[in-house]
């Protein structure tokens, strides 16, 4: 499904530079991780690379396969086929942002069918099918800020699984819920996730919370240079 070598990204200098180094990170079809570590080591810029919405500075392999075909997406920013990424963005990729990302103009119903109505698919009972599996199909009628923190993140994560992605990205879904929430949302999203045979990786600072969901854990580790600059890498747990 997923598989990057040697994947180098950088911004900023000195004593301000923040590298991510990616020496391999390969993903099956289905297969459901966890991306663990403290704030500001990276979790956040390595699913912006694999949302495709930020362009590695190297890679000497970065492949996504969908729809049974294999992307070359290293080739594809090296030739600045940016439409074709934006094609395969939208299409084949879901992403639960940290703050939710709701359009508060929107109301529930829409925010959730909005990439569907975006890529032209036609009704097909999934809006209320995801709201009625993450417990918010009594909310869909409402603007985003009449809902509890717990219910905006379960209509984000409708909303990412709504036009069926093959590939679901959450940066930190659960991190202002409460404990016995952050739980529930997360097994909620997971369930159907695995239901639509969906590959997850899913950022976050709870490594228990992530083990005791059943997700292969992922540690991004940071080292400071003598630069004074930050260098982190992605290191697989036991």
């Amino acid at each position: 499904m997923l598989g990057l070598n040697g994947v180098r990204k950088t911004r900023g200098q000195g004593a301000q530079r923040y590298s991510l180094h990616i020496d391999s990170l390969q993903l099956a079809a289905g297969e459901r991780v966890a991306l663990v570590g403290p704030s500001g080591c990276g979790k956040s810029t390595l699913l912006d690379l694999l949302a495709l919405v930020l362009a590695p500075d190297s890679a000497e392999r970065f492949e996504l396969q969908v729809a049974g075909a294999r992307e070359d997406i290293a080739g594809l920013w090296r030739q600045r086929q940016i439409d074709r990424l934006a094609a395969l963005r939208s299409r084949h990729l879901g992403y639960v942002l940290q703050a939710g990302g709701l359009l508060g103009f929107l109301d529930v119903r829409r925010n959730i069918s909005l990439p569907r109505q975006l890529l032209g698919l036609a009704d097909d009972g999934s809006i209320e099918r995801l709201a009625g599996a993450l417990d918010v199909q009594d909310q869909l009628a409402k603007k985003p800020a009449a809902l509890s923190l717990g219910q905006r993140q379960r209509v984000s994560c409708a909303r990412a699984l709504a036009h069926a992605p093959g590939l679901l990205l959450a940066d930190e879904p659960t991190a202002a819920l409460d404990p016995l929430n952050a739980g529930r949302v997360m097994q909620l999203l997971l369930g159907e996730a695995a239901a639509r045979r969906v590959t997850c990786v899913i950022a976050t600072h709870d490594e228990a919370l992530a083990r005791d969901a059943g997700l292969r854990v992922l540690r991004m580790a940071c080292q400071r240079d003598s630069d004074g600059g930050v260098t982190a890498n992605l290191e697989q747990a036991a």
